[in-house]
């Protein structure tokens, strides 16, 4: 991610400039009415060097985006006061709403576990599990919610088949295996998990953060 960000700040840089022999500025651009441009709201800093660019703001967007260690789609990264230069690349203020799909947490449980949208904002997870020395399988649903910045999935029901007092013992011996603690990788550090949604192809996340490093 802070790769892909690097690239599109350089890239915008070489979009909005012109060369030093060009013509004379042309008109400037007007914002849309009720609009607030943030260029003139905000202003660099003074301890801007020469050899950096400051941004008013920036937006990037990307279908995915992956990293050795995760994937994430429909990724939207929101940065304001932006500084580019050779020794540092620093948002004062950044927020980023990416999918994280479904694949990607059954993956990091294992199993063959399938992980799946269910009703009223749930999440359901199928898993084999060892228990009691049987291989069981197992669907558990539940919420969804963000813990010391994790993505948390905690059952609500665990449904193991057989007769009710069976599932009930051992839904209690499963429940930890159908848990999910997700960290969410492949985006910079400094950011923060505020919030998640389940989706039909994925947990929604939204994260924020300050004086974010957008490279290292």
């Amino acid at each position: 991610m802070a790769l892909v960000l690097g690239v599109a700040l350089v890239i915008l840089w070489w979009g909005l400039s012109d060369p030093a022999d060009a013509g004379g500025p042309g008109p400037a651009p007007t914002a849309s009415a009720g609009a607030e441009d943030p260029s003139t709201t905000a202003a660099p800093p003074a301890t801007l060097l020469e050899d950096e660019t400051w941004f008013a703001d920036l937006v990037l967007e990307a279908g995915t985006v992956v990293t050795p260690d995760s994937t994430l789609r429909d990724v939207r990264a929101v940065g304001q006061d932006v500084v580019v230069g050779p020794d540092r690349s620093v948002a004062a203020r950044l927020v980023v709403d990416a999918t994280v799909p479904f694949e990607v947490v059954a993956d990091e449980l294992g199993d063959d576990s399938v992980v799946r949208a269910a009703g009223g904002g749930q999440a359901t997870v199928v898993r084999t599990v060892d228990a009691l020395g049987r291989e069981v399988r197992v669907t558990a649903t539940g919420t969804v919610d963000v813990q010391a910045g994790r993505l948390v999935l905690e059952p609500r029901s665990i449904d193991i088949g057989g007769p009710d007092f069976l599932s009930d013992a051992t839904a209690a011996v499963v429940r930890r295996f159908v848990t999910i603690e997700h960290d969410i990788d492949g985006l910079p550090a400094g950011l923060v998990l505020e919030g998640v949604t389940v989706q039909t192809d994925g947990f929604r996340a939204n994260l924020r953060g300050e004086d974010v490093r957008l490279a290292p």
